[in-house]
């Protein structure tokens, strides 16, 4: 299972590094070149001529290398069979997001949006971006390959864990992403996820909103605390690098996630934060400095992680399989929203 997991983290690294230098075609680029995510993913698929469309055209073989690498790990997995047909679709959304968050070759974002409001399920209440940024994550074809690996999930544990990681978990994940870079692209002049939103107050009701039902859902899965963990350690990771931004949005949309998860990102919130400290102190050898960060409301602090459930209203009420409303539904213009360049 590990080196399923590093081999199919590391493709997708380098597929989409790959996939951000300039072509002629930028969506038949990235989807050529992230047909080897499927092919590694899917047994039995053929190699592909993956550097079809890019200038580079050959790289002595690594991309194959690292096919073949995530094909090796996988097939060893004890429960293949029951994650083959979620796992090709995870892999095959990734691909799409790739092709399309990149513009088509006129630099139109036009064709992204069709694509991604197409995946867009009416009844979950999210705008197409958000839906986007759920197909575009990593987590659902990483948490799939993990359960494959785990001798207590069943055949109906697999569309529970692919429902909760796509959109909603994935989704969060790509947004934060998309707000780490938010200085950097707004310095550039390129264009993230998190600009779609009408606001940065808008961006900061959706994204905590997104992230209630993604914690929702995560601890109703089987493992659910072990999911849970994994939300709130994915969250802190992000919202630690932007502590120091002055941004609005990071400003707005930060505690109003911490929020969403309560109790349960403040463990992971201190560990991050100390390490971060740690790290800066270990760069420039003076004495340590206290790491600002954000951090969820005082009455959370208390608790212990074991206990986090107690604090989740509702959490295990609906089964985790189907796609059931948001709390709040999209109340955007028609047309709100710009097409993405990036996360």
């Amino acid at each position: 299972m590990v080196q399923a997991l590093v081999a199919c983290q590391a493709t997708c690294d380098y597929l989409d590094l790959l996939s951000e230098q300039p072509t002629h075609d930028p969506v038949a680029n990235g989807y050529r070149l992230h047909d080897a995510l499927i092919v590694a993913t899917t047994p039995g698929r053929a190699h592909s001529d993956y550097y079809l469309h890019h200038s580079h055209g050959e790289d002595g073989g690594y991309l194959r290398k690292l096919v073949e690498s995530v094909r090796e790990g996988i097939s060893s997995l004890p429960l293949l069979s029951l994650i083959v047909e979620p796992m090709r679709r995870a892999a095959e959304r990734i691909a799409a997001y790739q092709a399309f968050n990149h513009g088509d070759t006129t630099g139109s974002y036009e064709p992204f949006e069709r694509w991604a409001s197409s995946e867009t399920q009416p009844i979950t209440g999210l705008r197409w971006w958000e839906t986007g940024a759920g197909a575009g994550s990593t987590l659902t074809l990483l948490v799939l390959i993990a359960a494959a690996a785990d001798p207590s999930i069943t055949p109906t544990d697999v569309p529970a864990i692919e429902n909760a990681y796509f959109p909603w978990i994935g989704a969060l994940h790509s947004l934060l992403d998309s707000l780490v870079d938010h200085d950097e692209d707004l310095a550039t002049g390129e264009r993230g996820l998190i600009d779609c939103y009408l606001s940065p107050a808008d961006a900061a009701t959706r994204m905590r909103a997104i992230a209630r039902e993604a914690l929702r859902r995560a601890v109703a899965l089987p493992s659910g605390r072990h999911h849970a963990l994994i939300l709130a350690a994915m969250t802190s990771f992000y919202i630690c690098e932007i502590h120091r931004s002055a941004s609005p949005h990071a400003q707005l949309v930060a505690p109003g996630v911490l929020d969403a998860l309560g109790c349960l990102a403040a463990p992971t919130m201190a560990v991050l934060g100390a390490r971060r400290s740690l790290r800066r102190v270990s760069a420039i050898g003076s004495e340590p400095v206290r790491a600002k960060f954000f951090s969820p409301p005082s009455q959370y602090l208390e608790s212990q992680v074991p206990d986090f459930p107690l604090f989740i209203a509702g959490a295990n009420e609906h089964h985790a399989s189907g796609h059931e409303p948001m709390p709040i539904r999209s109340r955007a213009p028609q047309g709100a929203g710009r097409p993405a360049h990036r996360r």
